[in-house]
């Protein structure tokens, strides 16, 4: 059990990281896009969806790491 514990607490570490390049780089997509001037409705609202997945990302974590008592 704690073995398929530890696995697990990988995977959200690694989704906690993709999340945090995919935050990373919309958010500099977005600032090029309003220093040229572009319309950056749609790639803010996909931020905020990368946020939202994020906080979940980190919320399964964290109730991993109470499960393993860390």
């Amino acid at each position: 059990m704690r073995n398929m514990q530890l696995r697990h607490l990988a995977e959200a570490e690694q989704h906690i990281a993709r999340g945090t390049q995919h935050i990373s780089d919309q958010e500099l997509r977005i600032a090029e896009f309003d220093f040229r001037g572009h319309d950056s409705t749609l790639a803010r609202s996909l931020l905020e969806t990368f946020r939202i997945t994020q906080a979940q990302y980190v919320a399964h974590r964290d109730h991993i790491l109470r499960e393993l008592g860390l």
